[in-house]
């Protein structure tokens, strides 16, 4: 790494408040240039895409998450008034629940759970952890999420919000309304309600698409109001519409400089010069980083408490994208990059001794914030020195010593954390999807091997009920894992049925009884009689 190759390469952006230096991915100087065609592509492709192309095959359908920040650019009347339409809707929602306007019977709302998974979930949390009570502010409302099925995950949310429980809002978000963790968790919240003594639809809004199963039950319920979700717009992409806005707006960020941060990356990123480009020009390092076929990981380290969450949103938006079994041409390509990673200084303490010392199998994306905090001034812990300078000394000093070592890595600079830099930062990965997505001839925007999963996941619970039913049938007879599977003519499925009635075993209301034997294998189930 020398001065002269970090000038000649770093990307600054005053305007944006960003730069992007890639001066630590030792690509050959010829290496742009052989890639060209393949950008120009990819800048046509993104295009397309924005114009209103049918970027998504599979479903025959447009990709129009840019249009969430640019609505004059959307391709029909219709979608540019639907855009700007929710977004007052949404506003307006907040700023009524705000005012107390929309207010339960216990006074004012104060708190907010959010339900949902996945897209719906991640950049929720991202976004609520970066800019809640940012500049040292109180937030409008507190937030909690239902972001999985697990039981004991929201008994423990529920703990917390005990007798708040009657001053909370809930935002329930699927687009189909089908998906079982969002409903199981949906249900579970409305038992909660009850239970209280509480009426539920009065607490209650959804986020969903137009005559979903979801938005039929919100009807018929009589929720208190209902937000859309529109199928050009993927879960991962999701964040700038009714999926994170409504969440971020009635906790009290300011959407609007949100919307305009990720306005003004894409606009920069329009740019047909790699050098002008900052996602294409972080697209086309992934490509180099790992061969242009997933050959390394991507470990992302933002010194930053507030960007703790960042790398678990990228995960989805860049492993969802790109992690695809075959290209456009539909040849086995197995393609996509793993991302992992946590906080710096924090990853100092845990993996980064492996990253310097052990298998060279990652790229690393150092994100700094050069403001350290709302405050004007910062103590010194040593003279001359604050907290904040260790900070940005533990990150340019793991960058160097990650660099001796061979270790490839990009940086991030950004000027603060603000709703801005956030929707700048959205925005920028977004794009750089897009792009990788376009030079390895990928479909970036569709999920086949999660819809498997659940396909699967649905498999699992038919064949529970079956057990169930078996065992019911035959109360009081015991049954190995292998006699069951052999009654239920699924011979095949002995260790799914096995895992099953272990499951049931540990929770006494499923009223199966376990007789455990030696070897384990020759344990018994049984119905209570």
């Amino acid at each position: 790494m020398t001065w002269d190759r970090f000038k000649s390469l770093y990307y600054s952006n005053p305007k944006l408040g960003l730069s992007l230096d890639v001066s630590r991915m030792p690509f050959p100087d010829d290496f742009p240039s052989a890639m060209e065609a393949r950008l120009q592509k990819a800048f046509a492709d993104m295009a397309a895409l924005e114009g209103g192309a049918i970027a998504n095959p599979d479903e025959n359908r447009m990709v129009g998450h840019y249009w969430l920040r640019a609505p004059e650019l959307a391709p029909t009347a219709e979608l540019r008034t639907a855009i700007t339409s929710t977004l007052e809707a949404i506003k307006a929602f907040a700023a009524k629940v705000h005012k107390g306007e929309v207010a339960p019977a216990a006074g004012k709302f104060k708190e907010l759970l959010v339900i949902g998974i996945g897209g719906s979930a991640l950049g929720p949390q991202f976004v609520s952890h970066a800019l809640g009570r940012l500049k040292g502010g109180r937030d409008k409302l507190g937030v909690w999420f239902f972001d999985n099925t697990d039981p004991d995950g929201m008994d423990y949310v529920l703990k917390q919000l005990g007798s708040k429980l009657k001053q909370t809002l809930v935002v329930v978000i699927s687009k189909s309304g089908g998906t079982a963790e969002t409903r199981n968790g949906m249900l579970e919240a409305q038992v909660a309600f009850k239970a209280a003594g509480l009426d539920f639809s009065k607490h209650f809004v959804a986020v969903t698409g137009d005559g979903s199963k979801l938005d039929l039950v919100a009807q018929k319920e009589g929720w208190l109001a209902r937000f859309p979700m529109w199928d050009w717009v993927g879960g991962r992409t999701s964040e700038l519409c009714a999926v994170g806005l409504l969440p971020a707006a009635l906790q009290g960020i300011k959407i609007d400089q949100m919307l305009a941060g990720a306005a003004a990356m894409d606009e920069v990123t329009r740019k047909k010069s790699l050098r002008d480009n900052p996602a294409a020009l972080l697209a086309l390092m992934w490509y180099w980083a790992t061969d242009g076929r997933g050959a390394k990981d991507m470990v992302v380290l933002p010194y930053k408490d507030r960007l703790l969450l960042f790398s678990r949103y990228l995960q989805q938006l860049v492993m969802e994208s790109l992690g695809k079994e075959l290209d456009l041409a539909g040849n086995v390509v197995n393609q996509g990059i793993a991302v992992y990673g946590n906080k710096g200084s924090t990853d100092q303490h845990a993996y980064v001794q492996q990253l310097r010392e052990g298998v060279n199998n990652f790229f690393l994306t150092f994100i700094e914030v050069l403001k350290d905090r709302a405050a004007d001034t910062s103590l010194e812990v040593e003279p001359g020195v604050t907290s904040g300078d260790f900070l940005q000394g533990f990150l340019l000093g793991t960058r160097d010593a990650l660099t001796e070592k061979n270790r490839h890595s990009v940086t991030i600079t950004v000027n603060e954390i603000s709703p801005k830099t956030i929707g700048l930062l959205i925005a920028l990965y977004e794009r750089a999807v897009g792009f990788y997505a376009s030079l390895v001839g990928i479909n970036a925007y569709h999920q086949p091997g999660v819809e498997a999963g659940k396909k699967a996941a649905g498999g699992v619970i038919t064949l529970k009920l079956k057990i169930a039913s078996a065992l019911r049938a035959e109360a009081g007879a015991a049954f190995t894992a292998e006699s069951l599977a052999a009654k239920l003519g699924q011979p095949d499925k002995t260790e799914t049925i096995f895992k099953v009635l272990e499951h049931l075993a540990a929770n006494p209301g499923s009223g199966v009884v376990k007789t455990a034997r030696k070897p384990w294998f020759e344990s018994t189930y049984a119905a209570k009689g």
